[in-house]
């Protein structure tokens, strides 16, 4: 598990110390996702006339810098500004737009160290640069195909060949349209990553920058989580249509601050406005505006008319001080102190009050409707993976002596290894702190498809386990 961000400004200048501080400061509240190494992408400073890098590739704005750095977060704060003052870098710098990238790793291909930290590149001059969160599954297959033409990889992680890949498929179609390389680009950005998912096999979200598109970003998942923040300056509305408050029609010139972010930790100090991204989405942020298309592994190379595109964003329903550690020294020992309040917060609005002010009962809205459904239930199965596979477990007495149903326990990724039976009779509880967790998802598309009743119980509001659910009901939104 990593932690990806990003931060893109449109219309809005901001100095360049703004936005590294504001970069770094995502990576912190995604620090809980990884913390053995981290790093940045921005841009270097402003150059008119096109740029040659040693390969030859012609730029139309100079290769982007990278800065990371093995162990926490403060690793890399420290060896940025002292590099900084090294290479005499200008943090007073104003930058009207401006895209950078962020990531925080927890290493499983390659030991910590900045080369096999993230932004990941495609070689000399960073002609594509990518963070990622997830595993590529077929990335020695990859590797192995890109040795053959001629790349060259420096890490062990699986990543690197996503950035390559994207300069190989980058090349490709513009020798195949008879593009000169130059300032005219033929091909758009979201077709060359739509050409790389195509290749990935795994669980993925990913944030793509490149020199040949300056100041544009593209993002995209599949099994990994991902949310787009909003911020516009002097509009303060929380629901909005992505179609027309997101495109550049009607707003071109808006000052605009865009979010990706992991996790609604790195968001909801920034914004409360957030678009959660589905699998196999590419959203792509260019000239103020975010264009979101539906990826299609069957279809031809041409892009798709835009999809979901009267998707409204929801509202974030946390506060910043839920994602501070305050006094704790870590997140786990501010979790353990939390658990009274957190248990009060659950049943607040929820107990049915009976005489002398005693609770009678307790209603939870999610569950009202399908009760009946549930108490003929020929078993109870939770489904979950680690902590929350514990949980699960330590409440399936409770459970099974108050329905007076079997309760049946299940680890994600073993239920789907074994295509273990689930029948229409069943319901089936799957348990997930972020709502992400690849394998209690791919379980759920698993019991969706056995006809099971399917109930999330999950932390995080409008996470993939709570709209995939058959309880859960997304927020209303004014179009």
């Amino acid at each position: 598990m990593c932690g990806i961000f990003a931060y893109l400004n449109y219309n809005a200048t901001r100095e360049r110390r703004h936005i590294v501080e504001l970069l770094f400061n995502g990576l912190r509240r995604l620090e809980h996702r990884g913390y053995d190494s981290a790093g940045i992408s921005i841009d270097a400073d402003p150059c008119r006339a096109p740029v040659t890098v040693s390969s030859g590739a012609v730029l139309p704005s100079p290769p982007p810098l990278v800065f990371r750095q093995e162990g926490k977060i403060e690793n890399l704060v420290s060896s940025f500004y002292h590099e900084a003052v090294v290479v005499e870098l200008d943090l007073e710098l104003s930058f009207t737009s401006h895209a950078g990238i962020a990531h925080t790793r927890w290493a499983t291909h390659g030991e910590p160290s900045p080369i096999n930290s993230h932004p990941q590149t495609s070689g000399e001059g960073n002609e594509f640069l990518v963070v990622h969160n997830g595993i590529i599954t077929n990335y020695m297959d990859l590797k192995e195909t890109l040795l053959k033409y001629g790349f060259h990889f420096e890490s062990d992680t699986d990543t690197e060949v996503i950035p390559k890949l994207a300069k190989f498929v980058h090349d490709i179609l513009n020798e195949d349209l008879g593009s000169d390389g130059g300032d005219k680009q033929v091909v758009p950005f979201t077709q060359i990553v739509m050409d790389v998912m195509r290749q990935l096999e795994g669980a993925y979200a990913l944030i793509c920058k490149s020199p040949y598109y300056p100041n544009e970003l593209v993002a995209c998942k599949r099994g990994s989580p991902l949310l787009l923040g909003v911020k516009e300056t002097g509009d303060m509305r929380t629901d909005i249509n992505v179609e027309s408050d997101l495109s550049a029609e009607g707003h071109h010139g808006k000052p605009k601050e865009y979010y990706l972010a992991s996790d609604a930790n790195a968001i909801v100090e920034h914004t409360r406005r957030v678009l959660v991204i589905e699998d196999n989405e590419v959203v792509h942020m260019n000239d103020g505006a975010v264009h979101i298309f539906k990826f299609d592994s069957d279809k031809s190379r041409r892009l798709l008319r835009p999809a979901s595109a009267q998707r409204g964003l929801s509202t974030l329903e946390m506060e910043v001080e839920q994602i501070r550690k305050g006094k704790f020294e870590h997140f786990m020992q501010k979790e353990i102190h939390e658990q009274p309040d957190s248990l009060t917060m659950t049943m607040r609005g929820r107990l049915i009050r009976g005489g002398e002010q005693k609770a009678k009962g307790i209603l939870l809205g999610g569950l009202k409707d399908h009760l009946k459904t549930i108490r003929r239930s020929r078993r109870i199965l939770f489904i979950g993976c680690g902590t929350s596979y514990n949980a699960a477990l330590a409440a399936i007495p409770v459970v099974e002596e108050l329905s007076g149903i079997p309760v049946t326990m299940e680890i994600a990724s073993d239920l789907l290894d074994r295509q273990g039976p689930i029948y229409r009779e069943d319901t089936a509880i799957f348990v997930s702190q972020s709502g992400e967790t690849a394998d209690t998802l791919q379980s759920l598309e698993y019991a969706k498809s056995k006809g099971a009743l399917c109930i999330g119980i999950t932390n995080t509001v409008g996470s993939a386990i709570a709209r995939g659910t058959h309880l859960w009901h997304p927020p209303k939104c004014r179009m």
